[in-house]
């Protein structure tokens, strides 16, 4: 028995003749008329009654439309599923994290996808670059997004944004009265570190232009970053982020933007991924980048 017979068969019993289903079909009338004689011969038994006054099911071929609607639905349904799932329109989707998205692009863009794809379960992993670099490659996560590009990473990559630097600060510190800082007003400040997100990116910039080893005091916590922007808030030092941290308010705190002789201080992101990722919902989600970063993702060697 044959899938399609069992839609001509539906199809015959919603109208009042053979003639009536094969126009709606757009098939000939001897066509339809031979394929469902082929169907009843097979199943042993009439499955419609033919009158001058037209067609119609008999008692047993009401019992086998009704199974055959059933049987259509059930595979329609399961097409459907499988079909949006190798579109990307459904399955999970995991985002490696290398900084606060409470504000700025990435959490722009997340909001994007979810607002385009909501049946893509997206879910998040925190970590430095190194960690993320590692999930990439045990295929942990499915994309990372990293600050600054990272020469261990061999696969494929998008550049993406910049994000300006910024300091947390007390609100009761004299800093507070200047709406920018440069670097050299940082020197002999206490400044909470730690190894997770962009911390050691941010140090590179640090002592890039501050000079030396050892510009500033720093004190190591092995916390994630709002638990150190609860100590800047209780004054227990200055802590340098990305502005995409500053969407969230903390009791104690604020911000300001970093500048060098150029002005602000940025850091690129990049998004990583692997060539040889098979997962469907990667895909539309690297499209909605190219999109959304257009100047960027065309920048030669960039993808």
């Amino acid at each position: 028995m044959e899938f399609r017979e069992l839609r001509w068969a539906i199809t015959a019993s919603q109208h009042r003749s053979i003639r009536q289903a094969a126009e709606s079909l757009r098939i000939k009338q001897s066509t339809l008329s031979r394929r469902l004689r082929n169907l009843e011969h097979k199943l042993g038994g009439a499955i419609f009654e033919r009158t001058n006054g037209g067609t119609r099911p008999t008692i047993e071929g009401r019992e086998f439309l009704d199974e055959a609607r059933r049987i259509v639905s059930e595979s329609e349904a399961m097409t459907n599923r499988l079909q949006a799932r190798w579109r990307g329109e459904t399955g999970g989707l995991i985002i490696g994290v290398h900084a606060s998205f409470s504000a700025g692009n990435f959490r722009a863009t997340l909001l994007d996808h979810w607002s385009r794809f909501p049946d893509v379960d997206v879910r998040m992993v925190d970590g430095s670059s190194n960690h993320l670099i590692s999930d990439l490659i045990s295929s942990v996560v499915d994309v990372a997004f990293v600050a600054e590009s990272t020469a261990s990473w061999s696969g494929r990559s998008l550049m993406l944004w910049s994000e300006r630097v910024v300091v947390a600060l007390p609100k009761t510190h004299p800093l507070t009265a200047l709406d920018v800082l440069h670097w050299g007003d940082l020197r002999e400040e206490v400044l909470l570190s730690s190894q997770r997100g962009p911390a050691p990116e941010l140090l590179k910039v640090l002592i890039g232009n501050m000079g030396g080893s050892n510009p500033c005091r720093l004190i190591y916590h092995d916390v994630a970053l709002d638990r150190l922007l609860t100590l800047v808030g209780a004054d227990r030092g200055l802590l340098l982020a990305l502005e995409g941290a500053t969407g969230a308010t903390h009791q104690g705190v604020t911000f300001r933007e970093v500048h060098d002789a150029k002005g602000p201080t940025r850091l690129s992101f990049h998004a990583y991924w692997r060539e040889d990722n098979c997962n469907p919902s990667l895909r539309p989600f690297l499209d909605l980048l190219r999109e959304r970063y257009p100047d960027l993702a065309a920048v030669p060697g960039a993808d």
